[in-house]
């Protein structure tokens, strides 16, 4: 089938008409015409890590788009297609196409075109990650370059303008791509650059929703959750129609890339997806409202020292009034850029505050551990310990002490793994007071005035605000 597309400009004008032949993939067959259909993209704390680091090495970072990206791809299968409309041989109309190249809407065109780009980047002399499939390094020497890929959508940067063009013309010579200069909109985000901060704003999209949701005309709100709030999935009438709640819970979801200051409240409303209730919509009006009054807030990156690691942790008791489970939440610093954060409902019930932040500091230490193996893939060296930073002094005792209490002893053995990176000094667990904990904000709804100063820390707000960073 052939589909018609409208593509648009980052300020949401009409850029130009595209024409694509789609194949029907939901016909195909696992095991006859397709097998392994995964295909992975890029990691959002990946590309904020690799930026903090380009911007910090006053590296170009540059993003490039590769046309028609799935046609690359090689078939391993043996796949047919019906002839296209308006280009039937009038000779064997019943004929049809044995395909040679991926096309779109085929289920392994992802994973065809991932393949062949990463064989070929490879040989080229980069490497594949092993902590992201879809980042690739390059280092030779003196000469070091990132490249990011998600899908067609491609960022580059390298520790010369040489290299970035010499890369960049290697690229074209195999694949149809478009250069498209300086970082600029990428995946639907805004990125401004001047010599010392990039600003990643996600306001067109923002708009978008709040459209979508015809609340143009609403009046704004100072936070996104009510203090007091806490979501039943039995507490009032059910929503004739969930579509759209899920459809902008969705939304929502895509837009914490940038704003961090909403997570927890879309980590709210994404629990009860299934079964969307008037109370829960109400929450969502509110999240929106919230982003209607700041629209124009972004997350603010630095050029700063990137040779620390700072993580805040924080869990909210027995939070949940249905389930008394409790939510986990972390944010972490590479030397002053926020670059990875999580809210999260945890799996099991806790049975004392001390239980429920411990296992909110292992999730803490297993996004640091990860992030310190990508910055070795990286080549960038963090000769510290990476200090997580909780205000419940019993989870302190806890990691670095390995001892059995009588309300602990139940906790899985694989949250230790806590103790061991204490004890192998690649992590240090310290207190910190409740007016810097800044991961408050992704466990429960705050007052205005903590809200705001702890937005402040995480470097959300408009475009020439001041930057704060970690305790």
């Amino acid at each position: 089938m052939w589909l018609f597309r409208h593509k648009f400009k980052p300020d949401g004008t009409l850029d130009r008409y595209k024409a694509r032949l789609v194949v029907n993939g939901k016909s195909q067959t696992l095991g006859i015409d397709c097998d392994e259909t995964f295909s992975p993209v890029v990691k959002p704390a990946t590309i904020r890590t690799v930026l903090s680091i380009g911007l910090s090495k006053s590296w170009p970072i540059h993003q490039l788009d590769v046309k028609n990206a799935f046609l690359h791809g090689n078939l391993n299968e043996t796949v047919y297609m019906h002839q296209p409309a308006g280009f039937v041989d009038p000779n064997a109309p019943r004929s049809v196409c044995k395909l040679k190249r991926s096309l779109y809407g085929l289920k392994q065109a992802p994973r065809a075109w991932f393949e062949r780009f990463s064989k070929f980047i490879i040989q080229k002399g980069f490497k594949g990650s092993a902590c992201d499939n879809s980042l690739f390094v390059y280092h030779k020497g003196g000469d070091m370059a990132y490249l990011l890929l998600y899908v067609d959508d491609i960022v580059l940067t390298a520790s010369s303008d040489a290299l970035l063009r010499s890369i960049i013309r290697t690229l074209s010579y195999e694949f149809a791509m478009k250069d498209l200069g300086p970082l600029h909109h990428f995946l639907g985000i805004q990125v401004t650059r001047d010599t010392q901060r990039l600003f990643l704003s996600q306001s067109q999209y923002a708009s978008d929703i709040i459209h979508r949701a015809s609340m143009s005309s609403c009046n704004p709100c100072a936070t996104p959750v009510d203090t007091g709030s806490k979501l039943s999935a039995n507490d009032g009438p059910l929503l004739e129609d969930g579509t759209l709640y899920r459809s902008l819970a969705g939304a929502l979801q895509y837009l914490t890339f940038t704003r961090p200051d909403i997570s927890y409240a879309v980590q709210q409303v994404c629990l009860f997806m299934h079964a969307p209730r008037k109370p829960h919509l109400a929450f969502l009006h509110r999240i929106l409202r919230y982003i209607k009054g700041t629209l124009d807030y972004g997350l603010r990156l630095t050029a700063s020292s990137i040779t620390s690691m700072t993580s805040y942790s924080d869990a909210d008791w027995g939070g949940c009034p249905d389930s008394r489970r409790s939510t986990s939440g972390y944010c972490v610093y590479l030397g002053n850029n926020l670059v990875s954060w999580s809210s999260k409902r945890q799996p099991t019930i806790s049975r004392s505050s001390a239980e429920a932040e411990y296992r909110a500091v292992a999730n803490a230490v297993a996004e640091t551990a990860w992030l310190r193996n990508l910055l070795l893939e990286l080549h960038v060296m963090i000769p510290r310990a990476t200090v997580v930073y909780c205000d419940n002094i019993s989870a302190v005792y806890l990691s670095g002490n390995p001892v059995q209490h009588q309300r602990t002893k139940h906790i899985e053995i694989d949250i230790h793994f806590v103790r061991e990176k204490v004890r192998m000094g690649h992590i240090r667990v310290l207190h910190v007071p409740a007016p810097y904990q800044y991961a408050d904000i992704f466990t429960k709804g705050l007052p205005r005035h903590l809200f705001q100063s702890f937005r402040t820390s995480l470097s959300i707000g408009p475009r020439n605000a001041p930057t704060a960073g970690p305790y």
